[in-house]
């Protein structure tokens, strides 16, 4: 999963930079822009889920996802709660959660489609996000999800290290800084490829 950053960017066309990256081989795409005017982000979103032939989540805002006809929104846990959402959302719209502490494990709704585990790594994106799991600390929060929900590492995430949280048992990573900071996205996102599972399409 590619997480889109304003800041990182610099000035670059987002909808160009994600499809590069989902050419370099992303496998999804989250619209992430908390500062940007709720038009904007509609606007950028719907773009992605036009062009893109991967699914296209947006942070926060389940109302522009739903707008956009995107796939699903992530959710934090000062965002409306999801169980509350599930009834109104449409079946197959998918759910996901950030968990980053056991505490949080434990009050993760059962109806996630998914969790998002960080931070792995230390990580400049975002500075508030917590002391680094490393690939020992994922695993043992990982363990804690349902059986059925697919766990994904975030935070400080490269290519380089990508692969002890897929051994710690994620089922994928998202990324931001690792693949928007690059100059060539297509082939950053690409370096990421040797972590698919072998039955992945």
């Amino acid at each position: 999963m590619v997480i889109t950053d304003p800041a990182l960017l610099k000035g670059r066309d987002a909808v160009a930079v994600c499809r590069a990256a989902v050419q370099g081989g992303a496998t999804m795409i989250q619209v992430r822009w908390k500062d940007g005017m709720p038009a904007e982000i509609l606007e950028m979103t719907r773009e992605l889920v036009a062009l893109l032939p991967v699914p296209v989540l947006v942070n926060d805002r389940v109302d522009i996802a739903l707008a956009a006809g995107a796939a699903g929104a992530h959710l934090g846990w000062d965002d409306v709660p999801l169980e509350g959402l599930r009834p109104h959302v449409p079946p197959g719209f998918l759910l996901g959660i950030s968990v980053g502490s056991s505490d949080e494990a434990s009050r993760a709704p059962a109806s996630a489609d998914y969790w998002s585990i960080g931070p792995c790594f230390a990580t400049p994106t975002k500075p508030d996000a917590g002391a680094p799991l490393g690939p020992d600390g994922f695993a043992e929060l990982a363990k804690l999800a349902p059986e059925s929900t697919p766990v994904l590492g975030i935070g400080g995430v490269t290519a380089a290290n990508a692969r002890s949280i897929m051994d710690a048992g994620a089922a994928g990573v998202a990324v931001i800084a690792a693949v928007l900071g690059a100059n060539d996205p297509a082939a950053a996102a690409s370096a990421f490829g040797v972590l698919r599972r072998p039955s992945a399409s």
